[in-house]
């Protein structure tokens, strides 16, 4: 059975450096099959980039292509049919769809984060086992009703309630916003666990389309990501018992939820900035071509472009490093059958928690100074759509980044997180 990324959080803080070594020996080898798959993917959803933005539609073409290539079943373990991809591959796949279409890769990146969250967290229940074998056989998108019109955007407090009826259930939920909700196969949805628990004792439930009614109650006329199509809905659904995960839903967003989004949306923020720089790169050549012998004024602010994202790939790279890594050892330790492990040591809980928290904000904000830098380079080609120096959707697309989980709430966290660590004492480990 997989097992929750903080697990091994202990691993993750000594192992970080290493890992990502690992991962950047790996890449000088023959290329996987992949992620030259992702590069078909990503040609087809740039070449409707565009029309997905200017229409605020689903990005259809593009998901074709990743059911063709199975690459929606990437992360489910080989054992039921996937190809049991790391953390850090699925990451290079969003990085890859991002260069092509943000919205297709931030779709992709939410659609693995529920995948993740079942196989961490599915225990022993042959229903959420055969959930996966099916999403590989029929390639199902997974999305997620996480917020609720009463309780805003705070995703550990809901106000409806699971209704038990014997081994069948029922649940309504008001969602502000439920991203793809529309052309989803499955929607994982909070809720409280009984009409009687408190708002914070919730559970994640596995919705299935043919028992989901959404009734929408809000568009999505957006400034940016607008392909991701995030409309409200009503939601009420049915289904079997065993589609609500045992495990508290606070555990699997510590344990799994939240690692998994942060980095995997730090990778799209990292593709689209990669694809602005390119773009960047492209309009200085072209400006030294046309003066030989010149220097185009942009270069400085190309260099440290350049640099901004080099660090952006650096930070990223380490995380996704240690994630798997903590994910790799609990599997090795459960491979062995060893038996009861001791818990997480709280200080590596703590420290990997804030981590992740600042992966996201510092990407978020770091992707946005890298597009601005594009544009100044770029200029007028650059604020003009339909030139190939254009940055206007990268810009717009990145305005969401920070307001993903609000870097205001989410710094608030870190220092509480930082409040509670206590420096390392000389001499102990």
């Amino acid at each position: 059975m997989s097992a929750p990324l903080l697990d091994a959080a202990t691993a993750a803080q000594a192992g970080g450096g290493a890992a990502a070594c690992t991962v950047a020996l790996t890449a000088l080898g023959p290329e996987p099959e992949w992620r030259a798959a992702a590069h078909r993917c990503a040609a087809i959803a740039a070449q409707y980039a565009d029309a997905v933005d200017r229409e605020a539609r689903f990005p259809a073409e593009a998901f074709e292509a990743l059911k063709r290539e199975r690459l929606l079943s990437a992360m489910v373990p080989a054992a039921f049919g996937g190809a049991g991809l790391s953390l850090a591959d699925i990451g290079a796949i969003c990085e890859t769809l991002a260069q092509g279409c943000a919205s297709t890769a931030m779709i992709y990146a939410m659609h693995q984060i529920e995948v993740a969250c079942i196989d961490a967290h599915r225990g022993d229940s042959a229903w959420q086992a055969q959930l996966l074998a099916q999403l590989v056989e029929q390639q199902w998108l997974l999305a997620s009703a996480t917020s609720e019109e009463t309780i805003g955007g705070n995703m550990r407090t809901s106000a409806c309630a699971v209704e038990l009826d014997g081994a069948r259930f029922r649940i309504e939920k008001l969602a502000p916003t439920i991203s793809y909700g529309a052309y989803a196969d499955g929607i994982l949805v909070t809720a409280r666990r009984t009409a009687e628990s408190s708002a914070s004792d919730q559970v994640l439930i596995v919705v299935l389309r043919g028992e989901t009614q959404l009734e929408k109650r809000g568009g999505w006329d957006s400034m940016g990501m607008r392909g991701t199509c995030s409309e409200g809905f009503r939601l009420v659904a049915t289904g079997a018992a065993e589609q609500i995960l045992a495990t508290p839903f606070a555990e699997i967003a510590d344990q799994t939820m939240l690692p998994v989004s942060h980095t995997l949306w730090a990778s799209v923020w990292t593709g689209i900035a990669v694809n602005a720089v390119d773009r960047a790169k492209a309009f200085f050549r072209a400006q030294a071509r046309s003066k030989p012998g010149t220097m185009p004024p942009s270069g400085l602010r190309l260099a440290e472009a350049v640099g901004l994202l080099q660090m952006m790939q650096a930070r990223l790279s380490v995380a996704l490093g240690a994630a798997h890594l903590a994910y790799q050892s609990h599997q090795a330790r459960q491979a062995c059958d060893a038996g009861p492990q001791p818990d997480t040591p709280l200080a590596a809980q703590l420290g990997f928690a804030s981590d992740m928290n600042t992966l996201k904000t510092s990407i978020s904000n770091t992707a946005l100074q890298v597009v601005h830098e594009v544009l100044m380079i770029c200029g007028m080609a650059g604020y003009k759509n339909g030139t190939p120096y254009s940055v206007g959707r990268h810009l717009r697309d990145l305005h969401s980044a920070p307001l993903m989980i609000n870097n205001d709430r989410i710094a608030q966290n870190t220092a509480s997180l930082l409040l509670a660590q206590r420096p390392a004492t000389p001499g102990r480990s």
